[in-house]
């Protein structure tokens, strides 16, 4: 089911997600839902506040981006990318590994606007999948940028709003 995604000024989007202990049919409704909002609106990544859940998930999907190149290491070794998308993150730790650049980011919740973002190149992640096991990775370029603009909602703290 495509759902709303609310805009700026939405209270919501400043809220704290709560953490999720268990996997439930119903957070497994609100990954696909999610998954279906994110692809209608042509985004690549979507938070649980930006559809009014105040939780601690985000899906991520950079298959479709050509021109802003993403790079993803697991267990130390670099891995294809495009076969680890999609991506559900539950309860997300980011943790800044590369140096600081800017970079240009939209949001789903500020349609068409845009603006260059200082953030670190790469990102260590470790998080929950939708099966409820634990993840960790390393990424770099789009994703890592994704991740942390994503997991921004998640913690109430969007650099488009700031």
């Amino acid at each position: 089911m495509i759902m709303e995604v609310v805009k700026f000024g939405t209270p919501i989007l400043r809220e704290m997600g709560e953490r999720i202990e268990t996997i439930t049919p119903a957070i497994k409704k609100l990954i696909a839902d999610m998954f279906e909002t994110m692809y209608a609106h042509k985004g690549i990544g979507l938070a649980a506040q930006q559809v009014g859940v105040a939780v601690q998930l985000t899906v991520i999907d950079v298959r479709g981006v050509t021109d802003r190149p993403s790079s993803l290491e697991l267990d130390g070794q670099p891995a294809d990318v495009n076969a680890f998308m999609p991506l559900v993150l539950i309860n997300p730790a980011v943790k800044p590994a590369g140096e600081l650049v800017a970079g240009p980011e939209g949001c789903l919740s500020f349609p068409e606007i845009f603006a260059d973002i200082i953030r670190p190149e790469i990102v260590d992640v470790q998080a929950m999948n939708e099966d409820g096991k634990t993840i960790k990775f390393r990424c770099g370029g789009l994703l890592a940028r994704a991740v942390q603009h994503e997991t921004d909602h998640l913690r109430a703290s969007c650099s488009l709003i700031a």
